[in-house]
């Protein structure tokens, strides 16, 4: 598999060596976490000549004899020196019964700098602080993003093909080794059946995975829509699916808790306060999408809107859902003091449809920035002081 390095994530974990903290690398299935660390393992090599790295891949049958914390504790403890800088890397550590137990006490020791992986279906965000007493911080890997989808490519062809073919190919790497679409999308099926079928199932003890299963289909057909518990449980009972509120409710928690879908809360612009109300889904990358459903009530709009919002969460901003009136922007994106409202679509040639977008961006009338994100292929030009930014541009570039 061609190798492409994950700069931006990598960066960040440079940024953290030798931190007192533990370094919790999460993602979802085939995001490329295990490459990460060993590509930042090579750093450390190169690096620090006094490093000396202990290292447990528990997908490896090398090291099933410690999948127990007491036996990994031991390994790790006849492996530390006195005399070097430790480091301390393991590989998917939820397989390990009593992780928890270990880390704490190896970090307690301070004797190693400490990076784990872990499914995010097991080393969920919010079980972090209960599992891990001392701090922790956690590094969340996405898929590809466009921009590494056209350097994996080497831009082998122009930008507007080669987005038109991220949005149905996506950002699971491994999937791109595969040069027949039929073994391509059966590789992306795999993957989202073992997180449904087998990584939520173990976690949550699920007995029947149909609801979990229809469910999931219907949030990926209805990406960047308003939807909540209740009108989705209605729509599955319509379609002789039997469930309830409650049910649906729990299961979007779970499916969000893998990092599956986003949840985007929304956000009253003239009231300055979060807003309770139904909420938007977004997916983690549309090749599960396409991979499932197809080119079924395909809405490039749509996609592209899912495109942008994962490119904002993986950028470090805050994403909400913008309520002006009765008008709604699609995203408004927040990082410390930076506020940046966007509003993202298709094809804007019509006036009609251009009106409709730069409409609720012209009524807000504070001075932070505002865009409109659209499939353009034009340079980025100005409308009334928002700027009109082709998405592939965007995408590529840091605006």
């Amino acid at each position: 598999m061609k190798k492409i390095e994950r700069t931006f994530y990598l960066n960040r974990l440079k940024g953290l060596k030798d931190t007192p903290d533990i370094k919790i690398i999460t993602g979802i299935r085939r995001s490329g976490k295990s490459e990460l660390m060993k590509d930042y393992i090579n750093y450390i090599k190169e690096s620090d000549k006094k490093a000396n790295i202990i290292y447990v891949d528990f997908y490896d049958l090398e090291f099933d004899g410690l999948k127990d914390y007491k036996e990994l504790n031991k390994y790790i403890k006849e492996r530390i020196s006195a005399k070097k800088n430790n480091y301390l890397f393991i590989d998917e550590v939820q397989l390990c019964k009593g992780f928890e137990l270990t880390i704490n006490s190896i970090h307690n020791s301070g004797e190693c700098d400490i990076y784990i992986t872990g499914s995010n279906a097991f080393l969920l965000s919010s079980d972090l602080s209960t599992l891990f007493t001392g701090r922790y911080i956690e590094i969340e890997v996405y898929p590809f993003s466009f921009s590494e989808f056209c350097e994996y490519y080497d831009n082998q062809k122009n930008k507007e093909d080669l987005l038109d073919e991220y949005v149905t190919k996506g950002g699971l790497a491994g999937s791109y080794l595969y040069n027949e679409e039929i073994d391509r999308v059966k590789y992306i099926k795999d993957v989202y059946e073992t997180i449904i079928n087998r990584d939520l199932v173990s976690k949550y003890n699920l007995s029947d995975t149909m609801v979990l299963g229809h469910l999931a289909e219907f949030m990926m057909d209805n990406i960047s829509n308003m939807t909540s518990p209740n009108n989705i449980s209605g729509e599955l009972s319509n379609n002789q699916i039997k469930t309830n509120h409650v049910t649906v409710g729990n299961y979007i928690k779970y499916l969000c808790n893998a990092f599956v879908f986003y949840d985007i809360k929304r956000f009253d612009i003239k009231g300055k306060k979060y807003l309770e109300t139904a909420d938007k889904y977004y997916l983690c990358d549309l090749g599960f999408r396409f991979s499932i459903l197809g080119t079924r009530n395909m809405d490039y709009g749509r996609c592209y809107e899912n495109i942008v919002c994962l490119e904002l969460l993986r950028r470090g901003y805050d994403v909400y859902i913008g309520k002006l009136y009765q008008k709604e922007i699609d995203f408004v994106a927040m990082k410390g003091s930076e506020k940046i409202y966007i509003q993202v679509s298709d094809d804007i040639t019509g006036e009609d449809t251009f009106n409709r977008e730069v409409t609720p961006l012209l009524q807000i009338k504070d001075a932070y920035p505002k865009i409109l994100i659209a499939r353009t292929k034009h340079p980025e030009y100005q409308y009334e002081g928002i700027r009109i930014i082709n998405i592939s541009d965007w995408l590529l570039n840091n605006f």
